[in-house]
């Protein structure tokens, strides 16, 4: 039934970046998810949405993200958010994206920043690792749309060649499968990772650990 298995990055093979966020919050004393609920402001317009379609470089980004972030009576400023992007690559899922790639289509669409940092994929070898196994990958910094717009997906399924119905997208946010399932997707919504392993293995019906 199904030809191709399109993954997000962040929160799907790495840990959610709102956990270090989290963590980020915690260290500072400010309440949680306060980072998830600015960058829930404008989610089209803000300071994360022009940096993720390359509008803006990162000194931009963090001066529009600490004025968003003082709006909300907080001081944080971009350069802390950009710290915490780099997310530990979970085991299992790049052991389950290695079984599928050999015997599937696979795809990455990710929404990302560029920085002046070295390039994310050769901070970590897993990382590196998994890139290397997706068929295509689609990143917002280079072509200048993110997610939900669905033309980035409409993008991936062209390259790949597949038709919606036939290709299973995984996400860890709810915003970002609508546009997939409204195109014929089956979606699966990520948490742990773990949760992600056993929808996959029931719609392909391999083991994936």
């Amino acid at each position: 039934m199904f030809e191709a298995v399109i993954f997000d990055f962040g929160g799907v093979i790495t840990e959610s970046p709102f956990e270090a966020f989290n963590r980020m919050e915690t260290r500072l004393g400010i309440s949680p998810d306060t980072v998830r609920r600015i960058n829930a402001t404008n989610p089209d317009t803000n300071a994360w949405a022009l940096f993720e379609r390359s509008e803006i470089d990162a000194a931009e980004f963090d001066r529009r993200f600490s004025a968003e972030a003082a709006a909300f009576g907080v001081n944080l400023t971009g350069r802390d958010v950009l710290s915490c992007l780099q997310g530990a690559v979970r085991p299992r899922m790049l052991e389950a994206l290695r079984r599928i790639s050999a015997r599937y289509k696979t795809g990455c669409i990710t929404n990302n920043v560029r920085t002046d940092g070295p390039d994310h994929a050769t901070r970590d070898a897993r990382v590196t690792e998994a890139f290397a196994l997706f068929g295509h990958v689609i990143e917002s910094s280079k072509i200048g749309i993110r997610k939900p717009d669905p033309r980035i997906y409409a993008l991936m399924l062209d390259h790949l060649k597949v038709e919606p119905a036939r290709a299973i997208y995984l996400d860890d946010l709810g915003i970002n499968l609508k546009p997939a399932k409204a195109m014929g997707m089956t979606t699966i919504k990520v948490a742990t990772g773990d949760d992600a392993i056993e929808a996959l293995e029931g719609l392909l019906g391999m083991p994936l650990a």
